[in-house]
């Protein structure tokens, strides 16, 4: 492991997520709602074009700085476990979208389908390009999964959305370049961390609805630092 790796991935992931709270503000609304278009705290309206998004620190208090934070130790977690690889850079842009997924999923229950296929799309044309042979495979685990979660996601009184089998057949496609153990180590990380959480609420009788984005992404860092 390389100290000045790990350094340089943290710097690069602290300063990312400087620029994701207001992201991830202006695109925590409900579904079908266009994005806010001014501040929901202040009502201060966001400039027109790319000044209205790309911003640093927290939206007018909104988020704080823990995306920084957040997003330097996972970069310096991938680095720390995956090295000087090819696929280090790969996980490190892709984990832009999924931190704003994250970040809107627990503010909102949604998972918006355009983030969603921007994370599919920077992390799986480039392990495409470097793994061409695992392709198949790859399709196979975001298919079979995808199928998998559909079904559950159509059962009366289900607890998953089609943003999470959307998400969840994206993690396993992505994962299928590394392997079967890597999407189960994914998926059962998830469905465990979120049966914590329901388990929590049930003991203090705060009934809420529970995103399970976050715990899939949690499952899918887990996954790619140790499988």
């Amino acid at each position: 492991m390389s100290s000045q790796l790990v350094i340089l991935s943290m710097l690069f992931g602290a300063t990312a997520g400087a620029f994701l709270p207001r992201i991830a503000h202006r695109l925590t609304v409900p579904f079908g709602s266009p994005a806010r278009s001014a501040c929901g705290r202040c009502g201060r309206a966001y400039p027109s074009g790319a000044a209205g998004w790309l911003h640093t620190g927290p939206a007018c208090g909104v988020g704080g700085h823990w995306p920084t934070v957040t997003f330097a130790v996972i970069a310096g977690a991938l680095a720390a476990a995956l090295g000087p690889v090819p696929q280090l850079p790969v996980h490190l842009l892709a984990a832009i979208p999924g931190l704003l997924l994250a970040m809107i999923d627990l503010g909102c229950l949604r998972l918006p389908d355009r983030l969603v296929g921007v994370f599919v799309l920077v992390g799986g044309i480039p392990l495409a390009l470097l793994a061409p042979d695992r392709i198949v495979p790859a399709l196979a685990a975001g298919l079979l999964v995808g199928a998998a979660y559909l079904a559950i996601a159509l059962l009366p009184g289900h607890g998953l959305g089609l943003g999470d089998v959307k998400l969840g057949a994206a993690l396993a496609f992505l994962l299928g370049f590394a392997g079967w153990p890597a999407v189960a180590v994914c998926l059962g990380t998830a469905h465990l961390l979120n049966g914590v959480v329901a388990a929590w609420l049930l003991v203090t009788r705060k009934g809420r609805p529970i995103p399970f984005g976050p715990a899939l992404l949690a499952g899918f860092l887990l996954a790619a630092t140790t499988v």
